[in-house]
């Protein structure tokens, strides 16, 4: 359900060619001349009613229009799309510099974009009003000018005798005015208001001048070039907005492959950064971080954690797959809402954002670093309860910080954050979120305005596509150098990507380091293994540390303390010592998980049963469109890999597309 509906909002009048000359104006209360400025949403009933207007508002506001682009359908010649600009867009060709004619263009950025859409008429998706240089003086004199009546606005010029009359529509667009959600010239903005008392609210977005036009923009354009954008829109009783989800594309197919682990990131919102943003993110099947979806909250209440959850668990659930695990901040408000939307779901707090706290928390401390050590070494080294019990008990009575607050209830929440107690917990890589680096890290800090990151968020995703095309291309290609004679690394250099093997290529080194296996209880096939390894502690000093593996001869079961195949995905050194002492020469299948592999995206392919895709009866066509989309980006994927991919991928496209029109031909 999308809450930007498009409605009839105003009309206007021309019937006009490009030299006519109409004057597009409006009367305001105090009898002022008011010129009708473009804005996104506006509507015409043709392209050269839309083109005149542009026209005569660029005469009227001092400068001169061109046409940048257009666009014709292959067999109509029907023009379909067209960018308007100011004269001064762009510069000169290289050889034309030379030229004695005076330079006048300056990269203006003064445009408007504009659609034929379903209704006939077209449309203006995008709009930029600034220049970037003076503007030259106006080129009208006389006008008549009207008022307004009922729905409709009546532009009227007289130029050489001659009277115009411009039908104009105007889109809807939530309006912070509460103006049952229309906007002028869509300067008011979406949720914000006007004076010092109205800079927060809690029951809606914290917007800024231009950020509702910004997003209005985002979407529209969005929805022009990417077929399976998605997104919601949650307004409060007064129409004014409060949250918002979307997702692209690549985000929903993202879904489908990586979202049994998911880590929903409000750093920003709890950092207040000027843009009010949460992520949920995935790991892909080369350890980057993936992203699953965008929100923007106007606080962080259990309304609009709840609200954003469940908006992105109605997609999630369409595209088969619900998450096995949930990482979030530490948050008491989450902790409830992620129980009651996600029932079925592991939550965990992330290990890194309480690590990240405790140099605020303790740094006031007289024993700080002494204390942030034996800290450290409990949450991460520790392999049993009653160890991590016994070493934080240690650290409070050594230090004399049994009543420190934050550490009292850290300690209460010991099950959501530490590893000890998490073995159970399928992390696929993330490992509690400690691992996973914010997806727009580099985009976006704290003063980053919102339309900022809009232009943005493209480009940052267009790179970490780059990053993982380069990295699959780098898979399949480049063989790994192996550093032992061990059968699991020549086994899993074959069917891991390169990142994983990677990791996994230290557990086969390290193999090494572990110079003792030994039973230490049989009960039947299940036999418990001592593993001894030598560790480094502090400095460059080893000390020898046990490790308890349980192994099943029948079932060919391996479990480690250790946890290392539940928290990252592969078999850790001990597991390999155990499996290697009974003789097994190659791992078994089920500790190779599929989300690893090279080729995982060719082999796995995402149950969407649950949204009955597969069962498509022909005369559905929303769920026909949704299994051939999806379809389609799959080799949309693989075609971007390399040139020869994608020469392959479009031709295979051009042969698809020659034969669905040979069924047109044979049923004519």
């Amino acid at each position: 359900m999308k809450h930007l509906d498009l409605i009839q909002m105003e009309q206007v009048s021309p019937n006009s060619k490009h030299q006519n000359s109409e004057k597009p104006e409006l009367e305001s209360e105090n009898g002022k001349k008011e010129f009708v400025a473009p804005c996104v949403g506006m509507e015409f009933e043709s392209y050269d009613d839309a083109y005149n207007y542009y026209n005569c508002y660029a005469r009227e506001a001092g400068f001169r229009v061109r046409v940048k682009n257009s666009w014709f359908k292959r067999n109509s010649r029907e023009k379909y799309g067209a960018v308007l600009c100011c004269s001064s867009q762009g510069f000169k060709r290289i050889k034309d510099v030379n030229r004695l004619r005076k330079e006048t263009r300056t990269g203006c950025p003064a445009m408007v974009r504009m659609r034929l859409v379903d209704s006939r008429r077209w449309r203006i998706l995008e709009v930029t009003l600034d220049h970037n240089h003076l503007l030259g003086t106006k080129s009208f004199k006389s006008f008549k000018k009207t008022g307004i009546c009922g729905t409709k606005n009546t532009i009227q010029s007289d130029s050489e005798g001659q009277t115009q009359t411009v039908k104009l529509y105007r889109a809807l667009v939530i309006d912070s005015g509460g103006n049952n959600g229309i906007s002028h010239e869509m300067g008011r903005e979406l949720g914000s208001g006007s004076g010092p008392a109205s800079d927060f609210h809690p029951d809606r977005l914290n917007l800024k001048k231009g950020d509702s036009q910004a997003i209005y923009n985002y979407i529209c354009r969005m929805q022009l070039t990417n077929p399976n954008f998605f997104y919601l829109m949650d307004v409060n009783d007064e129409g004014r907005l409060r949250n918002m989800i979307w997702l692209d594309a690549r985000c929903r197919a993202a879904i489908g492959y990586f979202s049994d682990v998911v880590y929903f990131d409000t750093s920003y919102l709890s950092s207040k950064y000027e843009v009010p943003l949460v992520t949920f993110v995935g790991m892909n099947h080369h350890c980057q971080t993936v992203l699953l979806g965008c929100g923007l909250l106007s606080g962080g209440t259990k309304e609009s954690f709840s609200w954003v959850l469940k908006a992105w668990l109605t997609l999630t659930t369409t595209s088969g797959r619900v998450p096995q695990t949930i990482v979030t901040d530490r948050c008491r408000v989450l902790q409830s809402v992620v129980s009651e939307v996600f029932p079925k779901t592991h939550h965990r707090f992330s290990l890194l954002h309480i690590m990240k706290k405790v140099p605020e928390k303790l740094g006031g401390l007289r024993n700080y670093d002494a204390i942030k050590k034996v800290l450290m070494k409990t949450a991460y080294e520790t392999l049993k309860p009653y160890d991590f019990e016994t070493s934080w008990g240690f650290m409070i009575q050594r230090f004399g910080i049994g009543d420190h607050e934050w550490l009292r209830s850290l300690y209460e929440d010991r099950a959501w954050w530490a590893p000890v107690y998490l073995k159970d917990t399928s992390f696929a890589g993330i490992s509690s979120g400690d691992t996973l680096c914010p997806v727009f890290d580099k985009y976006i800090h704290k003063q980053t305005p919102l339309k900022e990151f809009l232009d943005k968020y493209e480009l940052a995703l267009q790179k970490k596509h780059k990053e993982e095309a380069n990295a699959d291309m780098e898979s399949r290609t480049v063989s790994p150098v192996l550093k032992t004679r061990c059968s699991f690394e020549l086994q899993l250099s074959k069917i891991y990507t390169r990142e994983i093997f990677k990791k996994f290529q230290v557990e086969v080194e390290e193999m090494y380091s572990c110079f003792s296996t030994t039973q230490v209880h049989v009960d039947g096939a299940v036999v418990i293994f001592l593993v001894k390894e030598r560790v480094l502690a502090d400095g460059s000093r080893r000390e020898i540390k046990d490790y308890e593996v349980l192994y099943n001869r029948g079932a060919v079961d391996v479990r480690c303390i250790c946890s290392c195949f539940n928290f990252n995905g592969y078999l850790c050194r001990h597991a390999l010592c155990v499996l290697n002492f009974n003789g097994v020469e190659e791992i078994p299948s089920k500790y190779i998980l599929s989300r690893w592999k090279r080729d995982y995206k060719r082999l796995y392919v995402p149950d969407y049963d649950a949204a009955g895709c597969n069962t498509v009866t022909g005369t559905d066509a929303v769920q026909g469109f949704t299994q051939l989309y999806r379809s389609a980006l799959q080799v949309v994927e693989e075609g971007v890999i390399s040139l020869d991919h994608y020469k392959v991928a479009l031709d295979t496209f051009g042969e698809c597309l020659s034969r669905v029109h040979n069924i047109e031909d044979k049923h004519e």
